[in-house]
């Protein structure tokens, strides 16, 4: 699959404030109430969220292009950037979208083998995600690849908590 990942700087920051709005009210919009929803994209794929997010050296964002078409992104965090302090030498896959168009045609398999390879590139002991405990084809997916549940936290859409699975793939 030809297959490009570029990793997102200041200037992308309304494509990526696209994209991730975008993709976040594709897969989940109908699994909230509107309210709590709202409030979360609002501010959680803010321009000066993303700012933030873009400016932190632990964390990186890369777009991923099917022949020079933007088919999906994703983000990855070290260090302090990660959602969750677990271990040293760890890296969190925060966020990993593909645009619906193009779902359904093994791009997130090829995205996750990135992520994995800039994981042991980055010398990480273990690879590590929340996935929303009713994703069961997401938890599904991450199975298929070696990913093994290993504890849950809290995760807050707007003012409704939910539980994510939290899941690791070990890498030595």
């Amino acid at each position: 699959m030809d297959l490009n990942f570029e990793i997102c700087t200041m200037e992308d920051l309304g494509i990526l404030t696209d994209i991730s709005r975008a993709t976040f009210v594709t897969a989940f919009e109908k699994h909230n109430k509107p309210e709590d929803f709202w409030t979360y994209i609002n501010n959680s794929f803010s321009e000066e969220t993303l700012i933030e997010q873009l400016l932190d050296i632990n964390s990186s964002f890369y777009f991923v292009y099917l022949k020079n078409v933007l088919v999906g992104y994703f983000k990855i965090n070290k260090n302090e950037a990660q959602t969750e302090q677990f271990a040293k030498n760890t890296v969190e896959l925060e966020r990993i979208y593909v645009i619906k168009p193009f779902q359904g045609q093994g791009i997130g398999k090829h995205i996750l083998k990135k992520v994995i390879s800039l994981a042991k590139k980055a010398k990480a002991n273990f690879l590590w995600l929340g996935v929303w405990e009713k994703n069961k084809a997401a938890i599904k997916f991450y199975k298929r690849y070696g990913f093994k549940k290993f504890g849950t936290h809290p995760y807050f859409v707007g003012k409704d908590k939910q539980t994510d699975w939290l899941m690791k793939l070990n890498l030595v």
